[in-house]
């Protein structure tokens, strides 16, 4: 029995050796932050992992035996070299999945921003980790961590990925919801690219709720072949816009919502406007697109 739990204990704790924190960096970190932080701040500091661009190289074609990955749009190649901010609508458990075979496909080496629970779990959270996800804890006094990772990692010139609705969509016509000023606030203060990654289709291969049905419906995208479509649109224009000054937050969040709208659209084609053609119960539909039905004003400030 003692030496069961200490094998569990060792897997609960268990992290690959992740980079050494660079010296202007150790200062950051205070006796009182969590034990992951100063990982997380080494991690976005240094380049991709070898394993994790392994990973996307060698195991792309995974989420290809669920439905079928369809990429359109892509970015320029002088803009790779440096940081990226890619703005990704939230629709299912299995976006992440296809939405990083389809970044890699464009050359891009993603670090998502990911809920703190699913980077905390045992192994699989420690891999997650390490490949550069960076925990997003909100509603906490170590909320705050995420930005400061992120800022690294985009100093560093790294693609983060982020969700600005902060969860999965609820709204019942599956439109994009108008999201948090977080990722706003950060492309206006780090002045870098915002890339609007559209997607649909993951949503059919996962249902909503944690229980036995993800696995019915995996099994049944096995057979259905869903289309998975990721768009990867022009970037957002925030030129205009400046970090701090009154409005200009919600002004490019409401242009990043427009965007991830408009990439939309175009991928639903043939499917109603007002509602999720993919029947799914489990999902709760308590919220309000940015742009009920996907149609988008001409008049976005």
């Amino acid at each position: 029995m003692d030496g069961r739990i200490t094998v569990g204990a060792r897997l609960r704790s268990w992290h690959p050796a992740p980079p050494s924190l660079p010296v202007h960096l150790q200062e950051v970190v205070a006796p009182d932050d969590p034990e992951w932080f100063a990982r997380e701040l080494a991690i976005a500091a240094a380049p991709p992992w070898w394993f994790w661009r392994f990973m996307l190289r060698t195991c792309g074609w995974l989420p290809s035996v669920f439905g079928r990955v369809q990429v359109t749009g892509s970015i320029p190649e002088p803009w790779l070299r440096g940081p990226l901010l890619l703005a990704v609508n939230h629709i299912g458990d299995f976006d992440m999945f296809v939405v990083a075979v389809a970044l890699r496909r464009a050359g891009v080496t993603p670090r998502f921003l990911a809920t703190g629970s699913i980077v905390a779990a045992p192994v699989v959270g420690a891999l997650l980790e390490r490949a550069g996800v960076i925990r997003v804890v909100r509603g906490t006094d170590v909320a705050a961590h995420a930005l400061r990772v992120t800022r690294v990692a985009l100093a560093g010139g790294g693609h983060v990925v982020a969700y600005p609705e902060g969860r999965v969509g609820l709204a019942p016509d599956g439109w994009p919801e108008r999201g948090r000023t977080g990722l706003a606030r950060l492309a206006l203060e780090a002045d870098v690219p915002v890339i609007p990654v559209s997607q649909w289709g993951a949503h059919e291969v996962l249902q909503y709720a944690n229980d036995w049905g993800k696995l019915r419906t995996a099994l049944a995208a096995l057979w259905r072949q869903p289309a998975l479509k990721v768009h990867i649109g022009p970037p957002v224009y925030c030129e205009d816009l400046r970090p701090g000054r009154v409005g200009d937050a919600n002004r490019a969040r409401a242009r990043i919502a427009a965007a991830l709208t408009r990439g939309l659209v175009p991928l639903r084609a043939g499917e109603p406007r007002d509602r999720i053609a993919f029947a799914d119960p489990t999902r709760p539909t308590t919220a309000v697109a940015a742009f009920p039905g996907g149609i988008v004003p001409d008049d976005i400030p």
